[in-house]
């Protein structure tokens, strides 16, 4: 499996992503194709596969980062409640962040490998998904959806990166990770690597930020879950042929 360069991991370089009109995204062309076959499968389960996100390139995320750093977005603590940028520390604001969101440079969706879906079927057509765990729980709106991909998903080379509390990200059901892909990526992702993208940037917190680089890399870059045997071994080309 080819391997990106650092500015494509870091989402510096976006020439790895390929443009996918049906999701209006960009992806990596292996991971489009696999999806578009999945979407295809759902859609016989009377599921209408959406997503609300794709690949982020860095000054994609690093707007995310700094609007939450400055309270210009809100800042959710790990139960959901909106929290008072004001009233925190430096470091207090970053570690907030981190549950939700991932620093510039360190996150998932600057591979192209990663997407955020929702079953549009279950929305009227003006709403969106407030991507929060219920929705996907039991008898939320798109619990459907997510039992579907429980069973399928692996199929088609997709698994849950953040599927549980490891002591970092909070649990995102709605968040899928093309297995044969970023299982390959992941290790290339090292402490050394975040540092050399962030070097420069205009990073609200950077002091912090550096400092705690190590433990972040732990805690939100390596703690998530290991894909199976069945997502590992899937390719884009051959899902059309597995169960539905």
């Amino acid at each position: 499996m080819a391997l990106l360069t650092a500015r494509q991991l870091t989402g510096r370089d976006h020439s790895h992503v390929v443009e996918v009109p049906q999701f209006h995204c960009r992806l990596h062309p292996l991971a489009a194709a696999a999806l578009l076959s999945m979407r295809r499968a759902a859609a016989r389960s009377g599921l209408e596969l959406a997503l609300v996100s794709a690949f982020r390139d860095f000054d994609q995320q690093l707007v995310i980062w700094n609007g939450k750093f400055r309270g210009e977005r809100a800042l959710l603590a790990p139960d959901g409640t909106r929290l008072d940028v004001a009233a925190l520390s430096e470091e207090q604001i970053v570690r907030s962040i981190l549950h939700w969101s991932a620093l510039p440079g360190a996150s998932r969706h600057h591979w192209g490998t990663e997407v955020d879906v929702f079953d549009r079927a279950r929305l009227a057509p003006d709403a969106r998904p407030r991507l929060l765990p219920e929705e996907y729980a039991a008898g939320g709106v798109f619990a459907a959806l997510d039992a579907w991909l429980t069973e399928h998903g692996a199929d088609y080379g997709f698994f849950r990166p953040y599927d549980s509390d490891r002591g970092g990200v909070q649990p995102e059901p709605w968040h899928l990770s093309f297995a044969p892909l970023a299982s390959v990526l992941l290790p290339q992702l090292t402490v050394a690597v975040i540092a050399a993208a962030l070097s420069g940037a205009p990073l609200a917190g950077a002091a912090v930020v550096q400092r705690l680089l190590p433990e972040i890399h732990a805690r939100y870059v390596c703690a998530v879950a290991q894909p199976d045997g069945v997502a590992l071994a899937a390719r884009s080309a051959t899902p059309a042929a597995r169960p539905s």
